[in-house]
């Protein structure tokens, strides 16, 4: 009886017991459980923690905000364990910081740091100095809605006021479905009660805007004030009585004059109606515009999109006719359940597909029961990787499934090698087929499992990539490395068994390929590289040809016929128009003007349908988290969400939609004066913009300046477009100025008069109405009319009263200068900076290339302050004092990607050689088994500029797989070479023999590789991963069964003695 090594030991261990399909079926139940509970997803949920911070202080600048508040905040926030960056924006009166953990850090432990690190050096800011209480809001992945729901109605009549209402009503409704999070509503006039001023009224009656606050505030009062016990019993006593209609405030009394008593009603006009309206929601078609608002709703992490989407749509549908009244049309404007539910669908079905392509390729090759063996064994382990993927905390979602379609072609490869195995032994007749399976898998089982090990050294240091990539690709290389363990157990334990039982009485006519057409035609291919001189000569040739193919191949991306990017775009249904009108235009204005650019969006003829948000941002998708679009609250800022129809049923891609349409929106944002930018869903982690150039320097105003000569090239340059900076136009403003002496001579306070003209300009609410039956309270609102502040003259109508009585006009107290709202001041890590962005397009559609094309332009150019601006490409710059620009965006991501990946590739490639040199006691023997390696460029770029592919990030990953995959190739015939010297063959007989033998399972794992990566040839995300594993494998494998044993055969041909002494030792 022969020994046998480790997996002829498992093998033989599992042959015959009973627990073997028992441990197959609890394998099999497993899948089914995963499959069933794990939740599914879009996108994979990256653990992003960022949290902003809005400090306000009224009345300061720019500069004293950035001074007092901004600045000395960053330098508390720096301090903070797991932070990545700290942004901050310094406002007239409000200083807004962006404090971002790294990826990764647990949301609240970091929130936690952040709130103790806030509050407990407040004491920076002095008391008395006027600054506002930190409001601190976190966000993160979970807080972008999953579904929004437009309400919209065709009657202008009622319009958005009763449509807010009819969201209130049902938002409670919503957040009964179990697994939502957040409910808001976007767009909309709130209720409130309008309390009109009158200034000759007030004036008439000798009153001021501070006794009507006085009155009402005074006036809506109630408490319990106690008890009284009466007959023996104790009477709850309530003393005053809350305002809950409009008439009551109408008839409140504010005061007395000439003996006669003075109701609201006499100095102001008082109803209850929609607010004066502060930003619009509109919902199109290709019908018309409608008044609407939308209702945004967020998912609790780890739940299921797919059930919380369709039982949202559910309720909606109850809710109609009793909480939704007829008129009022619901349009589901987002579900990314559904798309969610849709890929997950559909690349089960590949998945599927896959499976049955690789059964059917080891049933041409092999035979029907081989290949219900290998099939049954791919099931297993797919079932088992799918719950250990769920164990894992991985949702189903297209970065895992692809990971598991990918993973077919090498999951399968152990369970063909071992069936391969056993169906060439069985040909020999020499033994029974329980005695010949343990050897038979044992003669594989050493290449076998080092190869396993291989592929998984190759894969799972990607795991470590930084930054958002290395969550984004996370599923590949784990679902992909767990699959392949549990892989190499079935082929060892169940494949066996398996085979036992479906090969028993099966007879093959097996020639060896010791001989026989197979080693003739091996013979003929290698031969010419063994004999003599002409061998040695051969041999360098191969050696010459083969640099000059991997040289050439390398030169198709210098040459551009290979195009770098990040991530190619994916096929979506919506994209975003962004607008940005110059500081300072009013609200209608910016209303109309996303009105005149919706025209042109409603002929667009894959529109389904989009919605209009002006002064207010649209719902966020992920790509709006991170930049901050929630942000966008001001009155010359607008939105338009383009809803796609599906992509079933149009023939071209979001991507194309998106280019064909920016000329002629842009061309109307001209005509406008409107900055109009086509933003796209990105394809993976999203950034700033696509192209960002920081600007550094000592002196803000010198920032500026430089950032507009910066943005002049960005302009000038080809392919360039979507040009932006946060450098702001200078909008107008009027300085009310108290005049301190008048003042003081009649006695009355700044702060009265400030607060006076505060309420004349923007209302406020003063106190709230109490009625039962509103979700959310309902102000009482002192206000000028629309007509009465159109002026400043207008506002200084009204009249303030001293501490003695008397009334006076605030036109005898203040002065009012013009002047201009200073620029925001940005701050990115403690740093001034000034930020020029921009997007790309065009033929290479790669912001790289018109990047490194500014660089150059910027290189040679002398700017205003007489000197070349310092460039930066991967930190901030080292001299802060001097002016120089720093290079952010897609590139920043793409090159801390593809170093982490590379890293990830040498490390990988480092642990094949320790495993290889481990197996086969040499140093110089795992070098010719890994030569494979870079012969997959001649195929990986190639078969890009082939199929005129962009090399991107999955390409890259596909790459590096192939480094795994191919060394279990060289492998298999070395490890096949060594096996038959030590049987006595002559060493060039084992060479030319290891070819003829061990092609079959090499070129059945290879095609079953390429088959797998087949069926995700057509996904624009995970193409390159395709073509990298379908082109280098093709390539490499065919150059590997000549070029490894050649390199061995001159490696080793002169050292068969060590050789020999190997093989006695192992």
């Amino acid at each position: 009886m022969e020994k046998l090594g480790l997996s002829g030991r498992i093998a033989k261990s599992f042959l015959l017991t009973e627990i073997t399909p028992l441990l197959a079926l609890v394998g099999f139940l497993l899948g089914l459980f995963a499959v069933l509970v794990t939740p599914r997803e879009e996108e994979p949920q990256i653990n992003v923690t960022f949290a902003n911070v809005f400090i306000p202080f009224p009345g300061a600048s720019a500069k004293e905000v950035e001074q007092i508040i901004s600045s000395p905040a960053e330098q508390i926030v720096a301090e903070l364990e797991g932070l990545e960056h700290v942004y901050s924006v310094s406002r007239p009166g409000m200083s807004i910081l962006t404090v971002q953990f790294e990826v990764g850090q647990d949301r609240t432990q970091a929130i936690v740091r952040l709130y103790n690190a806030i509050y407990s050096n407040q004491d920076w800011l002095p008391v008395n100095l006027g600054v506002g209480r930190p409001l601190i809001k976190p966000k993160g992945i979970d807080d972008v809605p999953i579904v929004t729901l437009t309400l919209w109605i065709d009657d202008y009549t009622r319009g958005t006021y009763d449509l807010l209402k009819v969201s209130h009503a049902i938002e409670t409704e919503i957040k009964r479905v179990n697994g939502t999070r957040d409910i808001y509503t976007i767009g909309g006039t709130k209720d409130v009660v309008h309390v009109i001023l009158d200034s000759s009224a007030l004036a008439a009656h000798n009153m001021s805007i501070a006794d009507l606050r006085k009155s009402l505030n005074f006036s809506n009062a109630a408490m319990p004030v106690g008890q009284v016990v009466t007959e023996n019993k104790a009477v709850a006593i309530q003393a005053g009585e809350f305002l809950s209609t409009a008439e009551e405030v109408k008839d409140l009394i504010v005061g007395v004059h000439a003996g006669n008593p003075v109701y609201l009603r006499d100095v102001a006009t008082i109803k209850r109606g929609p607010e004066h309206a502060r930003h619009y929601a509109q919902h199109g078609n290709s019908k018309g515009r409608y008044p609407a608002v939308t209702m945004a709703i967020s998912k609790q992490p780890g739940t299921n999109a797919v059930d919380i989407a369709n039982n949202i749509i559910n309720r909606v549908e109850q809710l109609k006719g009793i909480f939704i009244p007829d008129g009022v049309n619901v349009t589901v404007t987002r579900n990314y359940g559904e798309t969610a539910d849709a890929k997950a669908k559909h690349l089960i079905k590949k998945l599927i597909f896959a499976t049955i392509s690789v059964v059917l390729l080891v049933l041409v090759a092999l035979g029907f029961r081989e290949a219900i063996i290998v099939g049954a064994a791919v099931v297993i382990t797919l079932a088992i990787t799918l719950f250990a993927s769920w164990a894992w905390g991985f949702t189903l979602n297209r970065v895992s499934l692809f990971a598991l379609i990918f993973s077919i072609g090498i999951l399968v490869d152990d369970a063909i090698v071992v069936v391969e195995n056993i169906h060439r032994h069985i040909g020999f007749g020499t033994k029974k087929l329980k005695d010949l399976i343990p050897i038979s898998v044992d003669e594989v089982g050493g290449p076998t499992i080092l190869a396993t090990f291989a592929v998984i050294a190759a894969l799972l240091p990607m795991a470590f990539v930084t930054g958002l990539m290395g969550p984004y690709m996370g599923p590949i290389p784990i679902n992909a490395s767990i699959g392949m363990l549990i892989s190499l157990a079935v082929a060892f334990i169940f494949t066996p068994w398996l085979s036992n039982k479906m090969l028993a009485n099966v007879k093959h006519t097996h020639k060896d390929s010791g001989g026989g057409s197979s080693y003739n035609f091996f013979s003929r291919v290698i031969g010419p590289f063994l004999r003599g001189n002409a061998g040695k000569s051969n041999r360098y040739k191969l050696l010459i040809g083969i640099l000059f193919l991997i040289g050439l191949s390398v030169s198709l991306a210098a040459v551009k016929l290979v195009v770098l990017k990040m991530l190619p775009f994916d096929n979506k249904s919506e994209f975003q128009i962004i607008v940005d009108m110059p500081e300072g235009t009013p609200l209608e204005e910016t209303n109309h003007v996303l009105g005149e650019l919706s025209k042109y969006v409603a002929t667009i003829p894959e529109v389904k349908d989009y919605q209009i948000y002006a002064g207010t941002a649209a719902p966020i998708n992920f790509n709006g988290l991170v930049r901050q679009y929630y942000l966008r609250q001001e009155a010359h800022s607008g939105d338009i969400q383009v809803n796609l129809v599906d992509k079933s049923e149009r023939d071209r891609k979001s991507h194309e939609i998106a280019l064909s349409v920016r000329a002629g929106l842009q061309d109307i944002g001209r005509k406008l004066n409107a900055n109009v930018k086509v933003v796209e869903v990105p394809p993976g982690p999203p950034v700033y913009s696509p192209l960002v150039a920081e600007i550094y320097g000592l002196d803000y105003d010198g920032q500026i300046t430089v950032a507009k000569q910066v943005r002049a090239i960005f302009e000038t340059t080809e392919s360039i477009v979507d040009v932006d900076d946060t450098v702001e136009a200078g909008a107008k403003k009027l300085v009310v100025k108290v005049d301190q002496k008048k003042a003081a001579l009649w006695n009355v306070s700044p702060q009265v008069i400030v607060s006076a003209i505060s309420t004349a300009l923007n209302g406020e609410d003063v106190s709230f109405m109490h009625n039962g039956n509103v979700k959310y309270s309902l102000p009482i609102r002192l206000e000028n009319s629309l007509e009465n502040k159109s002026t400043i003259d207008d506002v200084l109508n009204y009249r303030v009263r001293n501490d003695s009585g008397q009334l006076i006009a605030l036109a005898d107290l203040v002065t009012v200068k013009d002047t201009i709202i200073e620029n925001a001041r940005y701050h990115k890590d403690l740093l001034p900076v000034v930020f020029v962005t921009a997007d790309s397009v065009g033929e290479l559609d790669s912001p790289l290339y018109g990047m490194f094309d500014m660089v150059f332009q910027l290189q040679d150019k002398v700017l205003s302050y007489g000197h070349k601006i310092t460039q930066s490409f991967f930190n901030q710059p080292a001299n802060p004092y001097e002016y120089s620009l720093k290079w952010d965006g897609e590139w920043q991501i793409t090159y801390e990607t593809f170093r982490d990946m590379g890293i990830a590739y040498s490390v990988g490639i480092l642990m094949i050689y320790l495993l290889v040199v481990g197996q086969f006691r040499s140093y110089i023997v795992p070098l010719i088994i890994m030569a494979p390696i870079p012969l997959t460029i001649i195929g990986v770029m190639p078969g890009h500029a082939l199929l005129g592919s962009q090399y991107t990030a999955t390409s890259m990953i596909g790459m590096i797989a192939l480094a795994g995959i191919i060394v279990r190739n060289s492998i298999l015939l070395v490890d096949f070479i060594n096996q038959q010297v030590r049987e006595g063959v002559d060493f060039e007989v084992a060479v030319i023999r290891s070819g003829a033998v061990r092609a079959k399972p090499i070129i059945l794992t290879g095609l079953a590789a390429m088959l797998g990566a087949f069926f995700i040839l057509d996904d624009p995300i995970f193409n390159g991963l395709a073509i990298s594993l379908i082109f280098g494998i093709l390539v490499s494998t065919v150059l590997t069964l000549v070029v490894i044993p050649v390199m061995y055969y001159a490696y080793m041909r002169n050292k068969l003695d060590t050789l020999l002494d190997t093989n006695d030792n192992t």
